[in-house]
């Protein structure tokens, strides 16, 4: 269904590449489902930022509804999107938070994740208090993964790896577990 919907909805507004919609299922479906593989099973929240056409966050609401997964998104056709999606869907335990993330109230986040939101440098400062010590982060960064964690200072080196894309043998996700601090 999600696959159907997202084409008819690309049609209306760039959710994704054109050129994507020829892979759906690899490009975006599997490619968030994976992202589950790198986090512990956990019940704290899983918060999906910059949530867009819901890759991954409906996904992972839809993989483990035994979670709360929060969809951050401030624009407002995605948010009427994702909104729709998560009513089509049933994701009872999906909350969209139609607001600009430093707009959103702080929650300690479990697991904390977003696709094509930003550099990591900014990502990590912009996100960082909803982490706490226990927080996993799982960033797909695409191909570049390895530079973005390099370019991190060198307690954010020791905190993020790279994890090879199980969907993409040029792809990256970076992950790692901690409380980001700006001054770190």
């Amino acid at each position: 269904m999600l696959e159907d919907e997202l084409r008819q909805e690309n049609v209306l507004q760039n959710l994704v590449a054109k050129n994507s919609l020829e892979c759906v299922w690899q490009r975006h479906i599997a490619d968030s489902a994976q992202l589950i593989g790198h986090a512990e099973r956990s019940t704290r929240p899983w918060m999906d930022l910059g949530s867009g056409a819901g890759f991954p966050g409906l996904v992972i609401a839809a993989l483990r509804p035994e979670i709360p997964v929060i969809l951050v998104e401030s624009r407002k056709r995605r948010i009427d999107w994702l909104e729709r999606m998560k009513s089509k869907m049933q994701l009872d335990n999906c909350r969209i938070e139609g607001a600009r993330l430093e707009q959103v109230e702080t929650f300690e986040a479990g697991v904390i994740t977003a696709r094509a939101f930003a550099p990591l440098d900014r990502l990590l400062a912009l996100s960082a208090r909803f982490s706490t010590s226990r927080t996993r982060w799982v960033l797909p960064k695409g191909r570049s993964a390895a530079q973005e964690v390099a370019a991190l200072s060198k307690f954010g080196r020791k905190m993020f790896h790279v994890e090879q894309s199980l969907t993409d043998n040029e792809a990256g996700i970076v992950v790692g577990t901690g409380k980001w601090s700006e001054k770190s």
